[in-house]
């Protein structure tokens, strides 16, 4: 265990998912992704993000969307459906927080409320390895994609997200 209780606190939530992961320690003021990849040497399709997104209903649907750093969450079209909502949008900072108890920078999978969707891209799933958010901006954790089908209320979604400057779907072919 660490001196420090955010670590103590993921570190529990990690061993009960009975998969290997790495903690790797991070100046807070790096946390974001650009600057923590550049700073510490990862490649940026390395980096996963999670992005808590909001569908604007009453009430209020959230969801938490895992993503390579590079691609863009289609927020007007795949996470809006899949929220059956009219409109969504990334969940303000302030609102995050007080659903997940995190900072922007240092959101997590691990440790979420039990009622929150975790929809992780498919793309995030072919990759060797990914680093991950730590649930505090001192902290990320890096591990096999795998471990986040431990997580009882995590769903790979094809066409979540897409690389940035292209689609995030694939058109259906004609028939």
């Amino acid at each position: 265990m660490h001196a420090d209780p955010d670590a103590d606190r993921l570190e529990r939530v990690l061993r009960t998912l009975g998969v290997a992961y790495e903690l790797f320690p991070c100046d807070p003021a790096f946390a974001d992704t650009a600057q923590f990849c550049s700073a510490y040497g990862f490649d940026p399709e390395e980096a996963a993000n999670t992005i808590v997104v909001v569908g604007k209903s009453d009430p209020r649907r959230y969801a938490a969307c895992v993503v390579l750093a590079p691609h863009r969450l289609d927020v007007n079209r795949a996470v809006r459906e899949r929220l059956g909502t009219r409109k969504a949008s990334f969940a303000p900072a302030d609102e995050t927080r007080a659903l997940t108890g995190m900072e922007i920078g240092g959101v997590t999978p691990f440790g979420l409320p039990p009622a929150l969707a975790i929809w992780v891209d498919a793309a995030v799933m072919v990759r060797p390895r990914v680093v991950l958010g730590g649930g505090s901006r001192s902290w990320k954790v890096i591990a096999s994609p795998g471990i986040l089908l431990r997580l009882p209320n995590a769903e790979v979604v094809d066409g979540l997200a897409g690389p940035a400057g292209g689609t995030a779907r694939t058109p259906a072919a004609p028939r």
